[in-house]
């Protein structure tokens, strides 16, 4: 494929305008992150609150996913996101007050973090919804290995820039998290929509479980979407990073830093192969090797004590992760009607919501019950098991040979 190929999606203004605020908002969001999980840390070395960090962010994801995939269908999605933006803004300069006052104790970042977590139930769905609406059939897979590549590299350098920011303290993080967010909320405003007209069927319980409804008549993406629920909830490490940046790898906050950057590196790397050597043939089973690969470095990062092998099996971790998100991402999108875009991308976003902030909260409980090795090695073969089980389960997943609507991708 030709470079010119590979980025036809950045011929769109508003592809691109959309683009650079989801990488801005991304990155604020890694770089608040590693402040928090390090704050709270050092203000009580409780592994249990790590693991509540997780499930504050994931409660709103449980309560909002409904009325978040008909709002997102019904409403202009670029204005859901612009104020998404604004409310993460609005958590960041809480966390900025709580921080100048001196906190002594950490129920406020829980509580803000659930406001967090109910921006993020709208933002999720949203901006999938958006991206299909922003580039023409044929751009789309370039698109999503754009939009993942770009996402990867704000995961890169987010919490890297965040930890090095840590040490001049958590108010130059949420000062620095506030100004990128401002960017990212008039960016959205900028990014302009074609019209579309939306359903005038009543709402209903019907109509506000037709993406759940939909999910389960597709069994590939039924397949897809619980492979990576499981995988990741299971498997999932990134809450118990600043334990072992702590008290396995003595490597301090920037050293946890490079440990919550380098899954980013890994799936931005092969987010870029992506985006020029397009995945054409046994999509299937790629996506179970993703997975595959996943759950045999998170077994080696359990294990490990020295960094650089760490880094390395985080690094290759976030390569087959980065897999797996692409051909869910691209099965999900390329089999939705637009009408229902909102409420099956609310769908998969709670299934993402769970696996990554329930998945934090699993593995913190985990380390507190069982220690915190134990925890890792056995989520990782958790996530094998898993992989193993799903070939059984969905036969139709690990037999998909090209994604939906390719030879007309093709032609077009």
């Amino acid at each position: 494929m030709s470079g010119a190929r590979a980025l036809s999606a950045l011929r769109y203004p508003d592809f691109k305008r959309f683009l650079l605020a989801r990488f801005l908002a991304t990155l604020a969001v890694q770089m608040q992150s590693v402040a928090i999980g390090w704050q709270v840390y050092a203000l009580t070395r409780n592994p249990v609150d790590l693991a509540l960090i997780g499930l504050a962010q994931f409660l709103p994801f449980l309560a909002a996913w409904l009325p978040a995939g008909h709002i997102v269908d019904r409403h202009d999605r670029r204005l859901i996101l612009a104020l998404c933006y604004a409310t993460e803004l609005l958590c960041a300069l809480f966390l900025l007050a709580f921080t100048i006052v001196n906190m002594t104790v950490v129920w406020p970042v829980f509580a803000v973090l659930v406001l967090f977590g109910t921006a993020r139930a709208f933002s999720m769905p949203a901006s999938q919804a958006i991206t299909p609406n922003l580039v023409p059939l044929e751009s789309f897979g370039n698109a999503v290995a754009l939009n993942s590549s770009s996402w990867q590299v704000a995961t890169i350098a987010g919490p890297t820039i965040g930890g090095v920011l840590y040490l001049a303290g958590p108010h130059t993080v949420y000062t620095s998290v506030a100004g990128l967010l401002v960017v990212a909320v008039v960016l959205m405003f900028a990014v302009r929509v074609p019209r579309t007209v939306p359903s005038d069927e009543p709402t209903s319980w019907r109509t506000l479980l037709e993406g759940l409804r939909f999910v389960g008549s597709r069994r590939i993406v039924l397949g897809a979407i619980s492979l990576d629920l499981f995988a990741v909830l299971l498997g999932g490490a990134t809450a118990l990073l600043p334990i072992y940046a702590s008290d396995v790898l003595h490597v301090g906050p920037t050293g946890l830093g490079l440990l919550r950057t380098a899954p980013g590196a890994g799936a931005a790397l092969t987010a870029m192969v992506l985006a020029y050597v397009s995945m054409t043939r046994y999509v299937g089973r790629w996506m179970f090797a993703g997975v595959a690969l996943f759950g045999i470095t998170t077994v080696v990062f359990g294990y490990s004590e020295n960094f650089a092998l760490s880094l390395a099996a985080l690094f290759l971790l976030g390569a087959g992760d980065m897999v797996s998100v692409y051909i869910r991402h691209m099965l999900v999108q390329l089999e939705t009607p637009d009408a229902i875009r909102g409420r099956v991308s609310a769908v998969s976003s709670v299934f993402i919501g769970a696996s990554n902030e329930l998945g934090e909260f699993r593995a913190g409980m985990a380390a507190a019950w069982f220690g915190l090795k134990p925890a890792v090695v056995l989520g990782g073969a958790a996530t094998l098991i898993i992989a193993a089980l799903w070939t059984r389960l969905f036969p139709e997943l690990r037999d998909v040979d090209r994604f939906p609507g390719h030879k007309a991708a093709r032609e077009g």
